[in-house]
């Protein structure tokens, strides 16, 4: 495996994972991907940040990681999205699911699933520096710090 490759080309390189343009996958493939991208991330700023027993670190984690703080979080980035990356939001808060989370309201989840999606489309995008960038963007603006 080449050096400097990204997490994202490492994978597709070592499973030997084809080539497809992003733009044909649903919104929910890109929400799937993209809840455990965000996922994560949260985790590991958590789990950076100390070693505390698993029970500590995941209560830590469900503060972020649930459909209330995702719709939040991507309205207070809504000015910095590119018109792409806004018609990617779009298209995942709009897909018809066929879940609901627990604990959410119905608009709560979908903005959050709109917000996987964005989050997933970066990532395929090879973009996780974009991912990064809004996701501490975000948690700046609604002053919820990890």
């Amino acid at each position: 495996m080449e050096e400097g490759l990204s997490f994202f080309s490492q994978i597709k390189e070592s499973f030997q994972c084809g080539e497809t343009d992003i733009k044909t996958y649903s919104p929910l493939t890109l929400a799937y991907i993209g809840d455990g991208i965000y996922d994560i991330i949260i985790r590991t700023v958590v789990v950076g940040r100390g070693n505390l027993p698993a029970e500590k670190l995941h209560k830590k984690v469900i503060q972020y990681v649930n459909a209330g703080t995702q719709a939040v979080m991507i309205e207070a980035v809504m000015e910095e999205l590119t018109e792409e990356e806004e018609t990617v939001y779009r298209r995942g808060r709009n897909a018809k699911s066929y879940t609901r989370a627990k604990n959410a309201a119905m608009s709560d989840y979908r903005k959050a699933t709109g917000f996987e999606a964005l989050m997933g489309y970066l990532y395929l995008q090879d973009k996780m520096d974009r991912a990064i960038v809004l996701i501490k963007s975000a948690l700046e603006k609604i002053d919820l710090a990890l």
